[in-house]
């Protein structure tokens, strides 16, 4: 006999199958693996999206009301800031950009950036006044597709292998700001991939970091560091069997890294933003945003209500999709997929959540608090499935 605990994270999620044969076993339950990205706030990309937030969040700070499109590219010691930005806020771009460069720890010329050193140029105008009228009158800041997605293979309604993901990068981070690790710099990343039966995590299959160090750090060394200090501390022990992998720094060496070594672009880490690659993505990207771009907004409400759908019992799975078109105050269209783990008709539960939910631009600005300047705070580990934001609250619907 071949005996196996299927279970998910939400321990309520719990099934005991007894069979002859593994062969059995898997012609009756379907067996997968999923792997989820995600990148430390040192990752050239991330560094563009934080630079693009914090500008962001500093035109708000003085102008509850700026509409602000902002992109950043950082390659090599230079850093390009581009974009629309309608305000009456007085900011010191150069300045926002230097200190956001020394907080992340790009401190070092010949193997990331130096935010002493480097140039900086600025391409702003203000937004198109064929935008603003859309605007102006509570529609849309642009046309576009949105989608929210939760589970319940996590207390964060969130799919496990991204979750995961995040937590290690967090890790990373930490030890190295403590100085428990102080070797590594801000660069890094990686993968998780979970092992799945019957749409329930049972096992961490392999952890890829790529982490970036100092010049003479032996890999040995650091592969037993992370181990010990950054996976083992974050992950539960019992998704971690003999058989599970760890790839640390694969090519044996991580010394040149941020911007020196590859170009980074404010909204190309989407699906870390997200969920993982776990559930459809729009393809628009949240930094840099003011929430008059659905894009943004709209994702985080996406967010809320699939969350929500969820939270209420009404389904296990839910995916929400979302669509605007520029200028238009009401979504063209609202759709609904649970699944197959939904526990009541889905036509219902779209009905519920138009009952509940104003899902007009201004409507979910309101009711998600979204003019307060907090955009910076959701650069780094995920957008969703993290406490602190009014689109992560659960309510009655």
């Amino acid at each position: 006999m071949w005996d196996i605990w299927i279970y998910g994270i939400n321990k309520n999620i719990k099934r005991y199958i007894i069979v002859n044969e593994k062969e059995e076993f898997y012609l009756k339950y379907k067996r997968y693996f999923l792997t989820s990205e995600s990148v430390t706030e040192g990752h050239p990309d991330k560094v563009a999206d934080l630079i693009s937030d914090t500008i962001l969040d500093e035109c708000l700070k003085q102008d509850r009301e700026s509409r602000v499109a902002v992109e950043t590219m950082i390659s090599g010691n230079k850093v390009i800031v581009a974009g629309e930005i309608t305000t009456k806020a007085q900011i010191d771009i150069e300045k926002i950009v230097r200190e956001t460069l020394k907080e992340i720890g790009y401190d070092d010329e010949k193997n990331m950036m130096d935010y002493r050193k480097c140039e900086i140029e600025q391409y702003i105008k203000h937004q198109s006044s064929d935008i603003a009228i859309g605007v102006d009158k509570g529609g849309a800041g642009d046309q576009g597709i949105m989608f929210g997605f939760a589970c319940d293979e996590t207390p964060e309604y969130m799919p496990y292998p991204i979750i995961i993901a995040h937590k290690i990068t967090k890790q990373l981070s930490d030890v190295r700001k403590n100085g428990q690790l102080d070797y590594l710099r801000s660069d890094g990343k990686v993968q998780v991939t979970v092992e799945y039966i019957d749409n329930f995590p049972i096992r961490i299959d392999s952890i890829l970091i790529s982490a970036q160090h100092t010049e003479g750090v032996e890999i040995s060394t650091i592969q037993q560091d992370l181990i010990n200090n950054v996976i083992l501390n974050v992950v539960e022990p019992d998704m971690i069997d003999p058989e599970t992998k760890f790839y640390i720094n694969p090519t044996g060496r991580f010394v040149i890294g941020g911007a020196v070594s590859d170009t980074g672009l404010t909204g190309r880490k989407i699906i870390c933003d997200t969920y993982g690659g776990l559930a459809r993505h729009g393809g628009g990207a949240f930094s840099g945003k003011d929430p008059s771009k659905v894009d943004r907004s709209a994702s985080y409400m996406a967010r809320h209500i699939a969350k929500n759908v969820v939270a209420n019992g009404m389904a296990r799975r839910c995916e929400i999709q979302l669509s605007y078109g520029i200028g238009m105050k009401q979504p063209i269209s609202l759709f609904i997929e649970c699944f197959g783990t939904n526990m009541m008709p889905e036509h219902i539960i779209i009905k519920a959540i138009k009952g509940r939910f104003d899902l007009t631009p201004e409507g979910i600005i309101d009711y998600l608090k979204l003019k307060e300047p907090i955009y910076s705070k959701t650069t780094n580990y995920g957008h969703f499935g993290r406490k602190g934001f009014s689109w992560e609250e659960i309510v009655q619907i």
